[in-house]
């Protein structure tokens, strides 16, 4: 173990930052571009009226043009060459080493080589490079690959994660399970890791990325994606998930709290009729409000309900996501955000 004091802060730690990266015509966004640029607008506009964003773009003309109605006085650009858009998995994460905001940038291989990445994988040192990170220190960690989106933290020493997807090929596979967990233990200076077996989603890319199926919302309580329905696929995949987060302890020996979201209805793609991963899991915390997913569908309004249950003292926003489940990710899948960076230590 590192003999350094580090931190993985938790979402919900005073945030310094968002960013998104913004879609563009030679993505695979091009025959979306329109209604997902609206999204991201929506996106930025929420944000921005609240704390600092950061713009990943191809041209700041065409994205400011787009942003003019914002709070555009709490927006940086910067014109960086992208694949895509989901900025949890590209973007840097944050930890505090002796109480210093450190910027670990690891690599990022499309999900394990499932889609290029060779332009996302640059994007935090070339953000860093260019002054996007106030005070931040820089660390190059592309010899292991690691998303944003597949693990969680409770800024205490707990990482929630899946198996599905740190065990999977093409990613660290050349490492042991035990291996990974002592290089996690060692990056993030947590002392124990709940590795989910069970839980997936129809139509992810991400082999089961802990962010669209479970949630730290405090040190005590974890929300979950819970399927009732015996005849949806989703069933016994999320109940065997179910048991295993009501076995988890937290480091005191205490259960966790448990919060059920409700799975989504069932969206399919109009094109070509495959179902889609909504999840109500893939929330964005920020300084004063949560930004929630929303798809159009009935479910909406319970799972508003439900989240309002672990964040009383924040604005719940609802966020019409149906386009970008088209591309299977949601709302937090293209966000990261960057901690206010703590005081130094003495």
């Amino acid at each position: 173990m590192s003999d350094k004091n580090i931190i993985l802060p938790a979402e919900w730690h005073k945030q310094q930052a968002i960013q998104l990266t913004w879609p563009h015509s030679n993505s695979d966004w091009n025959y979306l571009l329109e209604e997902v640029e609206r999204c991201f607008v929506n996106i930025a506009a929420e944000i921005s009226k609240r704390q600092q964003l950061i713009v990943v773009c191809a041209k700041k003309s065409h994205v400011s043009k787009l942003l003019k109605h914002t709070n555009i006085n709490n927006i940086s650009f910067f014109e960086i060459q992208s694949n895509d858009t989901w900025a949890r998995d590209h973007g840097g994460i944050t930890v505090f080493e002796n109480g210093k905001p450190v910027l670990y940038d690891f690599c990022f291989n499309g999900w394990g080589e499932k889609f290029t990445a060779d332009l996302d994988n640059q994007i935090t040192h070339k953000l860093h490079k260019e002054g996007a990170f106030k005070n931040f220190l820089y660390s190059n960690q592309k010899q292991f690959i690691l998303e944003g989106g597949s693990i969680e933290s409770d800024g205490c020493g707990s990482l929630l994660t899946t198996e599905q997807c740190l065990l999977s090929a093409n990613r660290n596979d050349s490492y042991s399970k035990v291996e990974i967990e002592n290089q996690l233990k060692e990056f993030f200076g947590v002392e124990q890791i709940h590795w989910l077996k069970n839980g997936y989603l129809a139509g992810d890319d991400t082999d089961s990325h802990i962010d669209t199926l479970a949630r730290f919302c405090n040190e005590k309580t974890i929300a979950y994606i819970k399927c009732k329905d015996k005849n949806d696929e989703h069933f016994e995949a999320l109940s065997a998930m179910e048991k295993e987060l009501k076995a988890l302890k937290q480091p005191d020996g205490s259960i966790y709290d448990l919060l059920p979201l409700p799975m989504a209805e069932a969206v399919f793609d109009p094109d070509d009729g495959h179902r889609l991963p909504a999840t109500y899991a893939n929330f964005l915390i920020i300084n004063q409000a949560v930004l929630f997913p929303v798809y159009n569908i009935k479910t909406d309004s319970t799972a508003i309900e439900a989240i309002s249950k672990a964040f009383p003292d924040k604005e719940i926003v609802p966020i019409d996501c149906s386009v970008l489940i088209r591309q299977h990710g949601s709302l937090h899948c293209i966000t990261m955000q960057y901690p206010e960076p703590l005081k130094q230590q003495l």
